[in-house]
């Protein structure tokens, strides 16, 4: 780092350098016979449940933003990012009873808000962008930024009856993706008396919109005790009938129903590499309440290695994306009156190197969504498996299909690094699209240069990258550079815009993606090759990444910071720790980094089929070989670090980010004032959803600052 930005940032910010002391509280453990012993139990409690804890984190709070709003280009950043994060968006409309309904978020709006109005208004076009209905021509019908003025208070998911009258709708606050279900009369816009509470998941309503099918939790503070069940409206629901109970807690239900409701089928994931498949009759009961011991089931797929994802029910048949022997994914159709494997009928095959992702049903044509080399691409086929042709996108990015089984016509979003997340009108039935809403950026993506590259890990697998600067940028060995990945749970990064990346790129900075094992981009054996004892491969994966970009000249240690959350916090947390040379910058943000304690907390038992557990002897033995709070080294150099969590996370909890702060403050040799170990807890905020506009913009202020300090861009 430059001497004038060593001195500038010291000049300011010395009375925040040293972070406050941290009380140690031993507490030692035996794991299958080994020893571990951990300092800061007591920073394993939340706020509300410990003063203590409060204190401490208002101390760290207060440190890390006094020292980022010290730097001298964080001011200026926040005035960059205020119009990029203002961008207005529009979400993928859908159509009911002669109404169609889609979000739409206004530049300055802290939330999205839902609008509706006649169907064919949705062929008017606008002449600004974004395009589609005009003002006239719509209607505000829910608007959660009335409802709080701080922007706390998100709108998680919403679903209108098949008659268009009515609209289940989730609201969660402050990040807690703790969904209530409310129902609202679109004529009227009145809120119905029906309120569920339970962290509810909408699955599907009865044709004339007087009952649904739904997920919750029958105990709030359980994230294990989620349950299917069907309500009728406006009766309470405690009446209401329970399905189907989860009966451990690595095994996840989920529902969806038939537009006829008809056919209940009820999903059981094992993990993110297998599931089951029930379906149900549902034919004599459907409004009128359903008989206390729920319906008979028959299993379609029970205790196979593989995925099995409903994709469309038409009529009696549905048609079943799967990854059983198939591990880059083939589709089914399935008599749901005899569901038995034998007689499954082929549809689509599996590909020897595209990745079947998701299939969806318009108007008797099946749209196959499949990635080939981590971009999209869409095909159509008939409901016996001819090819029909493919609908052509823009370029090289991420698209996602919104089909209705009774039309023909519909749409897709499609994004990439230089073009923001935009609306397309589709005919499924010659492929021909035309735009329907796209963001007004005040940004040249022209300028955007975009290339892919594949690179050599550890093993020698192919790891693909894509690297992303501004045009005529030449590698000169010290570009400051910022690496990203995530590499588990099945998870594909596409290509996609990102505006604030723009103050980054046209500082000179280059910004790089990389695809890892342990995500889904090449199917699930990709997946596979990066979870549980193979878990290793990731990271060596993400290090093989970094030193191409340092052997290509684009980088070097001193200008090379990494970023990632969740999973990828985790990510970042063990390259930090392993390969503390490569990297002179880090950024972990919600992060799980205690692997040996993750499975106690939280819903974190989810994971254990990607992870494993400690509470298993042979899983240990990986999990704590890795594991980023027990691999901290006393007298090491780290790469500067932020560490960011939310308090009210209800899938990672905050204590990992508390306590490998806690123990880096403590252990490394870093100057404090120079290359500090950081840390930021937001307490309006969960996993990352739900964010305010102004909260976002802030946060976004603070990590690119922080990234260009590290990496010498601050002062430029």
């Amino acid at each position: 780092m430059q001497t004038s930005l060593i001195l500038c940032v010291v000049a300011t910010c010395t009375a925040h350098a040293t972070p406050p002391a941290t009380q140690m509280n031993p507490v030692t453990d035996v794991v299958h016979g080994e020893k571990i012993t951990d300092e800061y139990r007591w920073l394993e409690a939340l706020e509300s449940e410990s003063p203590e804890v409060r204190e401490w984190t208002t101390l760290q709070n207060d440190r890390t933003q006094a020292l980022l709003d010290a730097l001298p280009c964080h001011a200026r950043l926040e005035q960059q990012l205020k119009p990029l994060m203002s961008i207005g968006s529009v979400g993928m409309p859908r159509r009911e009873g002669g109404r169609a309904f889609w979000t739409q978020r206004a530049g300055g709006e802290n939330q999205p808000v839902l609008y509706e109005a006649a169907d064919p208004a949705l062929t008017t076009r606008g002449e600004s962008a974004p395009v589609g209905p005009s003002r006239e021509a719509k209607r505000e019908l829910l608007n959660v930024n009335a409802l709080d003025a701080k922007g706390l208070t998100s709108l998680d998911w919403w679903d209108p009856s098949h008659d268009g009258k009515t609209l289940a709708f989730g609201l969660s606050k402050s990040g807690s993706e703790m969904s209530v279900l409310h129902l609202l009369d679109v004529e009227t816009g009145s809120w119905l008396s029906d309120e569920i509470v339970g962290k509810i998941g909408f699955a599907g309503w009865s044709p004339t919109g007087r009952a649904f099918l739904y997920t919750r939790l029958a105990d709030a503070a359980n994230p294990y005790s989620r349950e299917i069940c069907w309500h009728v409206v406006g009766r309470h629901a405690r009446h209401d009938a329970v399905l189907f109970r989860q009966s451990e807690p690595s095994k996840v239900p989920g529902a969806a129903l038939s537009r006829d409701a008809r056919w209940l089928l009820i999903t059981q994931s094992r993990g993110w590499q297998a599931s089951d498949l029930f379906v149900g009759d549902l034919a004599s009961w459907l409004d009128q309440g359903m008989p206390a011991d729920g319906p008979s089931l028959l299993p379609i797929a029970e205790g196979l290695d593989g995925q099995f994802e409903p994709s469309a029910i038409v009529g009696d048949t549905l048609y079943m994306r799967s990854t059983f022997e198939t591990p880059r994914g083939a589709l089914h159709a399935v008599d749901l009156h005899d569901p038995v494997r034998s007689r499954w009928k082929l549809i689509i095959p599996t590909r020897e190197k595209d990745v079947l992702e998701s299939v969806s049903y318009a108007g008797g044509v099946l749209v196959a969504s499949f990635v080939r080399d981590v971009t999209s691409h869409v095909e159509r086929f008939s409901p016996m498996g001819e090819h029909l042709g493919d609908i052509a996108l823009p370029g090289l990015g991420g698209a996602s299909i919104g089909s209705d089984e009774r039309r023909t016509d519909g749409f897709f979003s499609y994004t990439s690094f230089n073009e923001p997340r935009s609306i397309y009108t589709v005919d499924f039935r010659t492929g021909a699209a035309a735009l329907w809403a796209r963001p007004d950026v005040p940004v040249d993506p022209a300028h955007v240069q975009v290339q892919q590259v594949f690179v050599a890990s550890k093993d020698g697998t192919k790891i693909p990258m894509f690297i992303v600067h501004k045009k005529g940028i030449v590698p000169t060995g010290s570009l400051p550079t910022l690496l990203y990945g995530y590499g588990g749970f099945n998870v594909n990064l596409e290509p996609a815009f990102d505006p604030t990346l723009f103050p980054w790129i046209d500082a000179g900075g280059v910004y790089a993606v990389a695809n890892l094992r342990g995500g889904g981009e090449y199917g699930e054996a990709w997946h596979r090759s990066g979870m549980l004892d193979k878990k290793q491969n990731v990271f060596d994966d993400f290090y093989a990444c970094a030193q191409w970009l340092t052997a290509q000249r684009y980088t070097d240690a001193a200008h090379l910071a990494i970023k990632g959350g969740s999973n990828g916090g985790l990510l970042t947390g063990v390259a930090l720790t392993q390969r503390p040379e490569l990297f002179c910058a880090a950024i972990s943000a919600v992060p799980l980094l205690d692997m040996v304690r993750f499975q106690h907390f939280l819903m974190a038992k989810f994971w254990v089929p990607e992870y494993g557990s400690s509470e298993n002897a042979a899983q240990f033995q990986w999990i704590h070989a890795y594991s980023p709070y027990h691999h901290i080294r006393a007298g090491t150099k780290y790469p500067a670090v932020l560490f960011t969590a939310g308090e009210n996370d209800s899938r990672v909890h905050p204590l990992h980010a508390r306590k490998m702060t806690a123990r880096m403050q403590a252990l490394a040799a870093n100057d404090d004032a120079v290359d500090p170990i950081l840390l930021w807890v937001d307490r309006d905020a969960g996993h990352g959803q739900g964010k305010p506009l102004a909260n976002r913009i802030a946060e976004q202020a603070d990590q690119w600052s922080f990234l260009m300090w590290q990496t010498g861009l601050c002062e430029r």
